[in-house]
């Protein structure tokens, strides 16, 4: 578990450091400064949002979605992004949630937090805050946030459990859960699936679906849905597959259709 942490720290690190140099990677698979188009982290913000934050908030922008415009944000509410990165989605839901409303963004590493922070001054965005910490212990209190929104970081925790869990307790009564995050539809055998997740998001530990809305449910969530939005082609991952030694014309019928980008949502009960 610690080593899956320290693998996730290093990279991500990694990211930041690579924005401030010029260039970062936008998955594992895809150099977005070669100008390959990222078939993971592509096309997520529209042009009016990209150009209301820093560039460099949306080239650290390592997600695989766009939870801040699905999850609805209202003037006043108070929403946290767990594992913020560069700081994108807590920027961009900062503006939303304006007058009244304040955004936290919590991230474990030292350079993705202080390039979030600059970006947030750069934006001349004051109702944003960034906390050090781990999305296994939000240092929060109970019943602090209205939303938790996060952009493909749960898949990468070692302890979902204590994750979902933590998110309920910040949660105030009614709160909403609104997450991207990577989704397995069905079975795949594990070591084709650990290839795929390694592609998509640098480590693996996507959730099947089923098993998804089973451990929010255990949480405490109710009113779950999980919402397919982009459904990775394996011929997108060809040239990653088959550098792993994995013959991708075999592999493809077993594969399609199973790994995607979703909307997860849920609720806290009043």
């Amino acid at each position: 578990m610690d080593n899956i942490k320290e693998i996730v720290k290093e990279k991500y690190g990694q990211a930041a450091q690579g924005v401030k140099s010029g260039g970062v990677s936008g998955c594992c698979g895809t150099d977005a400064a070669s100008g390959c188009k990222d078939p993971i982290t592509s096309g997520l913000y529209d042009a009016r949002e990209i150009a209301s934050v820093p560039e460099e908030a949306f080239l650290a922008s390592l997600g695989c979605g766009n939870p801040a415009a699905l999850a609805r944000l209202s003037p006043g509410e108070t929403v946290l992004d767990l594992g913020s990165g560069g700081g994108i989605d807590v920027l961009l839901s900062a503006k939303r949630v304006a007058p009244g409303g304040k955004a936290y963004g919590l991230d474990m590493t030292d350079e993705m937090l202080a390039l979030a922070r600059e970006n947030a001054r750069k934006a001349g965005v004051a109702n944003a805050e960034f906390l050090q910490g781990e999305i296994e212990n939000i240092p929060l209190p109970d019943c602090a946030v209205d939303v938790i929104i996060s952009n493909c970081v749960i898949n990468l925790s070692a302890d979902k459990d204590r994750v979902l869990a933590e998110a309920f307790r910040v949660l105030r009564p009614g709160g909403r859960f609104a997450v991207s995050d990577v989704v397995v539809r069905g079975p795949v055998p594990p070591g084709i699936r650990q290839n795929v997740e390694l592609w998509i998001g640098c480590v693996a530990g996507a959730l099947e679906e089923e098993e998804y809305r089973s451990k929010l449910a255990g949480a405490g969530f109710r009113e779950i849905e999980v919402e397919p939005t982009r459904v990775y082609d394996v011929e997108d991952a060809r040239g990653f597959l088959a550098n792993a030694g994995i013959d991708v014309d075999v592999v493809a019928p077993v594969v399609a259709g199973k790994f995607m980008s979703a909307f997860v949502r849920a609720r806290k009960p009043s």
